[in-house]
């Protein structure tokens, strides 16, 4: 390698996993460079979360992250990590950071049918990382009072609109926002990664209800589209569509997978996890943030598996997925590897995702995908029995 991967260490059985994962199946075969952050709660809270921000402005520096699951805390993580205070979500700061829009792809094996099983190709999640309600702010409000939205431009002059008066007793309220240039950030991201993977793009809003948020997603969406995307999305053969979103996600049901679904944040946030379950495993989806000027963070969809953790902890054995984290390494590497045109890099992880995925077809397995599996002759296997089995079939191939 010649450009190091920025490093993002995490929490839990997936940190277990990632140091495996080094151990077994990349630092034996590949000169590994990258740059480390622990992106571990002990460590977000012993640096006041700065090293949070430090590996979202190395991940800007180098073009390419790998980031392992981390803890988001709740109350609850407050004793148990004795935090400072409740950190945010190391993903929200990097998504902002680096205004990202992030996919979430499944991966397909056989023996594992969706459980609508039409969708014979993967459908990749879309989701918007910035704004609506995840920047939200609400209050609970008493009786016989008016809420209104008001806004003051740069000279003072104010609009106002009435949301609601509360003449008939107490409720709550919320405001939201969205900037056109993130939306239209989104926008870019999702056209780029179907003219990279040479898949169609749908995008949904419910601009019939509201006529001038969602609608201006839509109107976003189209002028880009068109003074931008049009004429190579045509010469790619790849088409870009617009629909309300209770009709996408009828047409989604019904399709055969295989094209690129841009949502909402609060939709792509439900959807992707719609998807991930309907498809079998939320251990089987990669994710990845893609920035508007090329720079990308890969990690597993799923969270740091804190069941498993635990009994780790107690010296039993787990069988814990580690496909969807395998598969962020891999992704991250055949990027380094396409970024530095090193085609042996773009080759091993091409390998190790064949070898992975030939495992799972194999016959040897996790417990999770045990459950899920149709072949008749399955072996579940623990964390670590499951990673040297790939590594048995990796050997062959290298």
């Amino acid at each position: 390698m010649k450009t190091p991967l920025v490093e993002m260490d995490g929490d839990e059985m997936t940190r277990i996993i990632w140091k495996m994962i080094k151990d077994i199946l990349l630092e034996p075969y590949i000169d590994l460079k990258t740059e480390y952050y622990d992106l571990g709660l002990v460590h977000r809270n012993e640096t006041n979360d700065q090293v949070t921000i430090d590996s979202a402005n190395a991940t800007k520096k180098y073009g390419v992250a790998v980031k392992c699951a981390t803890i988001t805390p709740n109350a609850a993580r407050m004793p148990e990590y004795n935090l400072k205070e409740m950190w945010k979500s190391p993903n929200g700061t990097i998504r902002a950071m680096l205004d990202g829009t992030v996919f979430r792809t499944p991966i397909l094996v056989k023996g594992i049918t969706p459980y609508i099983p039409t969708w014979t190709k993967p459908i990749t999640i879309a989701r918007h990382a910035y704004g609506d309600v995840y920047k939200n702010v609400e209050m609970q409000v008493p009786a016989g009072g008016r809420a209104e939205l008001v806004y003051t431009d740069k000279d003072g002059n104010v609009s106002k609109e009435t949301i609601h008066e509360f003449t008939e007793g107490p409720g709550i309220i919320q405001g939201l926002h969205n900037r056109d240039d993130s939306i239209a950030s989104f926008a870019r991201a999702c056209f780029n990664f179907g003219l990279d993977t040479k898949q169609d793009v749908w995008f949904a809003t419910k601009d019939t209800i509201s006529k001038k948020y969602d609608h201006r997603f839509k109107d976003i969406f189209q002028e880009i589209f068109d003074n931008e995307y049009k004429e190579k999305f045509d010469a790619a053969g790849i088409e870009y569509f617009y629909t309300l979103i209770d009709d996408a996600v009828a047409r989604v049901i019904r399709s055969n997978g295989g094209y690129i679904w841009a949502c909402k944040n609060y939709d792509g946030d439900v959807m992707s996890d719609m998807v991930a379950t309907a498809y079998g495993s939320l251990a089987m989806m990669t994710s990845v943030l893609v920035s508007p000027d090329g720079v990308y963070e890969y990690e597993a969809a799923h969270g740091t598996v804190q069941r498993h953790y635990y009994r780790h902890l107690k010296g039993e054995k787990t069988s814990t997925n580690s496909v969807a984290t395998l598969f962020a390494w891999t992704g991250a590497l055949r990027k380094r590897g396409e970024l530095d045109g090193l085609e042996e890099l773009k080759a091993f992880a091409d390998k190790l995702e064949k070898a992975t995925i030939q495992t799972i077809e194999d016959g040897v397995m996790t417990g999770d995908l045990a459950a899920l599996s149709t072949l008749e002759n399955k072996q579940t296997v623990n964390t670590e029995e499951f990673l040297l089995a790939v590594n048995e079939r990796l050997k062959e191939t290298i």
